[in-house]
């Protein structure tokens, strides 16, 4: 693996582990053991590390919620849309947890992250009315548009909220499970009976997840 590549690496893990706030670049070196100019020599300054991480989920989003553009949407479907929200908020759970702040300080990177949520919020539409058109969903358009917002306002802010629930509270994958959850007893209410039976069987599989990583 190319130095850049190790540098991005480390923060990312080192971020994830620590809290981005109590990671410099020095021990983003120290962890790789290279020297800090060796660091600069690829990033100016960690506000760069930051930007190339984003971009790597930036492109994770627009891969893993590609519309199914089809009207048999199985519940394998679900399972890889959920386990990819899943994916999303543990690689990254440390721009989840920190986004206001990290957002404030570099309107940049702002910017780069609203045009990811359209892409997003494009690609969430158009799973929304795949489900629709399974027949898993009996929703208008206004009810669509509604539950797809609702579902990305707890994906982007869940690991955010629970960190403020306990002093010191540490995010573990059992949290994360228990997002997912959090996001089928949303959409359970307002699914066709097929669509039910659909998300009773994905509940089962993620209270599941929850015992295993608690």
């Amino acid at each position: 693996m190319k130095t850049r590549d190790r540098i991005i690496q480390a923060a990312l893990e080192l971020f994830n582990e620590s809290g981005e706030p109590n990671i410099t670049t020095n021990h983003i070196a120290a962890h790789l053991g290279i020297s800090p100019g060796n660091l600069y020599y690829h990033f100016r300054n960690k506000e760069e590390i930051i930007h190339s991480i984003f971009d790597e989920y930036a492109r994770d989003l627009s891969i893993r919620f590609q519309p199914q553009g089809e009207s048999n949407v199985t519940a394998d479907n679900l399972l890889g849309y959920l386990d990819a929200v899943f994916m999303l908020m543990w690689r990254y759970r440390f721009f989840y947890a920190n986004l206001p702040d990290i957002l404030r300080r570099d309107p940049e990177l702002q910017e780069k992250y609203l045009a990811a949520q359209e892409g997003l919020h494009q690609n969430i539409m158009g799973m929304m009315n795949s489900f629709r058109a399974s027949e898993l969903l009996d929703l208008d358009d206004d009810e669509l548009l509604s539950l797809a917002n609702t579902l990305k306002l707890v994906a982007s802010s869940w690991i955010c909220y629970q960190t403020t629930q306990a002093a010191g509270a540490k995010i573990t994958k059992a949290v994360i499970y228990q997002g997912v959850l959090q996001m089928l007893s949303i959409v359970r209410p307002l699914t066709t009976a097929k669509g039910k039976e659909q998300v009773i069987l994905l509940e089962s599989h993620y209270c599941e997840q929850v015992k295993r990583n608690a």
